[in-house]
């Protein structure tokens, strides 16, 4: 009787198990698959390096210098603007108590490029003046950033209530707001934003393509509306 359960046992550790359910369809079609996707690979490789060329689509190339940047910010203007604002406060329409605060508050406010509209159209490559022209979006003026914990504020007042004084507070940071981004919409500050966003695209342009090969290629870039350079 041992000698039958010790020959059954060592039977049973010689035999591996035998997955019947298996299909022998698709044990037969792996090593075909396998075939079809290295010869497919080789394929892609070997086009990839006799038949690719780079230097055929200058255009993407530069595309490429944007591809990972939604936006980019060329110029921040940092200044200072004054905001004055006058409270009165009394009974029986009688202003018994007049107050008057004006604020110098510093304000920052950057200028960004949308590079996330830049589509092949606002590209164009010169092949023989190897030069890319570049047609650039209007630039996006951000809201400005007061920086009220620096600004130095002057009261005039017999006696100033502290509801009187934060309105004349507000009133300032509201007035302070929007004199900031008049002030950001100037013309010559405007100017000094594109420009600063032209040397920005030419830079961020012409170097990566000397890199890929192209050499020194020439960078025009102008904003929508402006006439392109003779």
């Amino acid at each position: 009787m041992a000698n039958n359960v010790t020959k059954a046992e060592q039977t049973e550790g010689l035999a591996p198990p035998v997955d019947r359910d298996t299909p022998l369809a698709r044990v037969q079609a792996l090593p075909w698959l396998l075939l079809i996707l290295a010869l497919a690979a080789i394929a892609w490789l070997s086009w990839r390096a006799f038949f690719y060329d780079e230097r055929a689509d200058p255009v993407g190339s530069a595309m490429l210098a944007f591809e990972k940047q939604n936006s980019l910010t060329v110029f921040s203007s940092r200044f200072e603007v004054v905001a004055e604002s006058e409270d009165s406060r009394g009974v029986l329409n009688l202003d018994l108590l007049k107050s008057r605060q004006l604020a110098v508050i510093p304000a920052q406010v950057e200028y960004r490029l949308d590079l996330a509209s830049m589509d092949r159209d606002r590209f164009a490559w010169d092949e023989e003046s190897e030069t890319l022209s570049v047609v650039l979006p209007p630039l996006r003026v951000s809201r400005p950033n007061l920086d009220e914990a620096a600004a130095r504020t002057f009261t005039e007042g017999t006696w100033v209530s502290r509801d009187a004084s934060q309105d004349l507070a507000r009133n300032n940071s509201q007035q302070a707001e929007r004199k900031a981004s008049t002030f950001a919409r100037n013309p010559q500050i405007l100017a000094l934003a594109r420009d600063a966003a032209k040397a920005a695209v030419r830079q961020n342009l012409a170097i990566p393509m000397q890199v890929a090969g192209y050499g020194d290629v020439t960078v025009e870039v102008r904003f929508d509306g402006q006439a392109s350079p003779d």
